[in-house]
């Protein structure tokens, strides 16, 4: 069974900076994408950031310039380092990740989320 746990999520200033970690476990035999999204109270799940398996990367317009995602060398953990938080960036954030188990076909996973707080 496959597990995505975050970690990193916390309490910071405007003009902060935090590092959120998901690392993947299980049967795992491949990982296409895995990525970051967020959700804010009253508002949809949006996409944050993403990393192919080729590193190939993409981001939400909002965060671009501020927000980096990255990968282990293992790619069974991906991070995102946010710098210059914005009270806007408060939300819950949700590892994804697109993935094949062994002996299984390509399927999505979601981690239980973190919550990202920016507020003085």
């Amino acid at each position: 069974q496959v597990q995505l746990v975050e970690s990193g999520g916390g309490l910071v200033q405007p003009g902060g900076s935090l590092r959120l970690s998901c690392a993947a476990s299980g049967s795992i035999s491949s990982i296409n994408v895995m990525g970051w999204y967020r959700q804010a109270p009253g508002k949809q799940r949006e996409l944050v950031a993403a990393i192919n398996s080729g590193g190939t990367t993409n981001y939400a317009d909002s965060v671009k310039g501020r927000f980096t995602i990255s990968r282990a060398n293992a790619k069974d953990t991906v991070f995102l380092r946010m710098n210059s938080l914005k009270p806007e960036d408060t939300a819950v954030y949700y590892c994804n990740a697109v993935l094949k188990e062994y002996g299984s076909s390509w399927d999505e996973y979601w981690g239980q989320g973190t919550q990202v707080t920016v507020s003085s």
